[in-house]
């Protein structure tokens, strides 16, 4: 009888250029956008003149806001109902779960997503400051492959 069930074995694996690829382009979506919004935030009329006022408050929260939000609904919403981010399906990588290969669902990627931010702040500073050749590991039992 043949195994109905895709095993890990069977997945390719991505190379690091598509996963940097991919994690690049996710990042600068949600960075522009915030930006942007941030940008809109701080716009105001004085005496008929437009001013951006970048020292506002409104405007790095908004941004932050903006670009936190956005990083949400990219890397949890879109990755669970297409297993791919927008960098990921640029890249032709998608997510799945390492067990079984299956639909990865949305509790596993939020902790995926909260784990690309401790990988941020922990891991890329180390790797860059010690010029090492460690590559990124996957987390919470999910795996990116190639389609």
């Amino acid at each position: 009888m043949v195994d109905q069930q895709p095993t890990i074995g069977r997945q390719p694996a991505p190379t690091q250029a598509r996963r940097v690829t991919a994690a690049v382009v996710d990042a600068l979506i949600a960075l522009l956008c915030g930006l942007a919004a941030g940008a809109a935030a701080g716009v105001e009329v004085v005496d008929g003149v437009v001013e951006l006022r970048p020292g506002s408050p409104a405007v790095w929260g908004t941004a932050l806001g903006t670009a936190l939000g956005l990083s949400f609904l990219n890397q949890v919403l879109l990755t669970w109902a297409t297993r791919a981010s927008l960098g990921k399906l640029l890249a032709g990588l998608r997510v799945i779960r390492a067990a079984d290969g299956r639909r990865p669902g949305p509790l596993r990627l939020a902790g995926r997503w909260l784990f690309g931010f401790y990988w941020m702040i922990v891991f890329v500073p180390v790797h860059m400051a010690t010029d090492s050749d460690v590559e990124h590991q996957d987390a919470v039992g999910l795996r990116t492959v190639r389609r």
